[in-house]
């Protein structure tokens, strides 16, 4: 049996360095920031307007960037900072507000801090970050939060309701319809101003400050997966690092991969695009001629709240955004 397992695992290896050669980012676990895109995605279809996901906003306070999973900004001018916890096994709540979860056949006891007190500290980050860009007043309350639990095998050892009204747990979550917005009463505070102009003014300013905050660096796999972190650079051989070197995050704000045709063409080559980050901005994409690059051709890409790096082929890559 023993030499069965053996067999099949240096044959998975040779399969898989044959055909994705020294791509180690496919190791990588990419559920929670699926759980992320997903969970802005369904949000956008219920609420409307726009989720900004991924967004490092600085701390005056520490000096440091602060994530915020994301902020979803609805055609009304309603706004609300967002933390979604891709955690599962029975949880309870401690007298302090911390989690306690236990999962696993050996029922394993985890211990997570307050995510409702975390998200309110991001409230209070963003609102003083967008009164010094936006140079404007947010009325306090105007920005809300909700701490949101998409994982299925999310259990609650106490009833649903027993956690905090920020709180939306599986069920919860499953059950919303567009129709149905009683679950979120209380996220909405209104407009920054009262009156139709003066509030679209507010509505585009408020846009303005989020979608020019600096994000995470983002990665679009195949097979609808996606990575958040930092791209660090281009790595094999000299002339495609060469053809590459010109894209700089000042200028790109998005990198599109695609196979090159089977018809006469090399298909060991990749077509890189590019977008202009100002054309994407004002809401539409200017193409570029862009590179031709061996398809083998590495990237680094540091992985959120990681200090290892990891090497992706492009030819495993949809599209790269980069983060002024």
């Amino acid at each position: 049996m023993w030499v069965e397992i053996v067999c099949g695992l240096v044959i998975y290896k040779l399969f898989r360095r044959f055909f994705y050669g020294d791509d180690d980012i496919l190791d990588v676990e990419t559920t929670d920031s699926n759980a992320l895109f997903s969970v802005a995605a369904r949000l956008e279809k219920l609420y409307g307007g726009k989720v900004y996901t991924g967004l490092r906003i600085p701390d005056a306070d520490t000096g440091q960037l602060q994530n915020i999973d994301m902020v979803l900004v609805t055609k009304g001018g309603e706004a609300v900072v967002i933390c979604v916890q891709n955690l599962s096994g029975f949880f309870s709540i401690n007298a302090d507000g911390s989690w306690v979860s236990t999962s696993g056949h050996n029922l394993k006891t985890e211990h997570h801090p307050d995510p409702v007190a975390e998200v309110k500290r991001q409230v209070a980050i963003l609102k003083y970050y967008i009164e010094g860009r936006g140079n404007t007043t947010v009325p306090e309350g105007y920005l809300s939060c909700k701490v949101i639990c998409p994982n299925p095998n999310f259990r609650s050892a106490i009833r649903s309701d027993y956690f905090p009204p920020e709180v939306v747990t599986y069920e919860q979550w499953i059950q919303l319809k567009p129709e149905l917005k009683s679950t979120f009463s209380g996220w909405i505070k209104g407009a920054f101003l009262d009156g139709n102009k003066e509030m679209q003014e507010s509505i585009q300013k408020l846009n303005f400050v989020l979608s020019t905050a600096r994000t995470w660096d983002r990665l679009e796999l195949k097979g609808k997966k996606y990575l958040l972190g930092e791209f660090l650079g281009f790595k094999g051989k000299q002339d495609d690092v060469l053809s590459l070197k010109a894209i700089k995050r000042s200028k790109v704000s998005r990198l599109i991969f695609q196979k090159m045709s089977l018809f006469g063409i090399d298909l060991s080559k990749l077509e890189v695009g590019i977008v202009l980050e100002t054309a994407e901005r004002n809401g539409f994409h200017l193409r570029l001629e862009g590179s031709n690059v061996r398809s083998n051709t590495l990237g680094l890409f540091q992985l959120q709240n990681s200090t290892k790096s990891g090497k992706f082929k492009l030819s495993s890559v949809v599209s790269m955004s980069l983060s002024a």
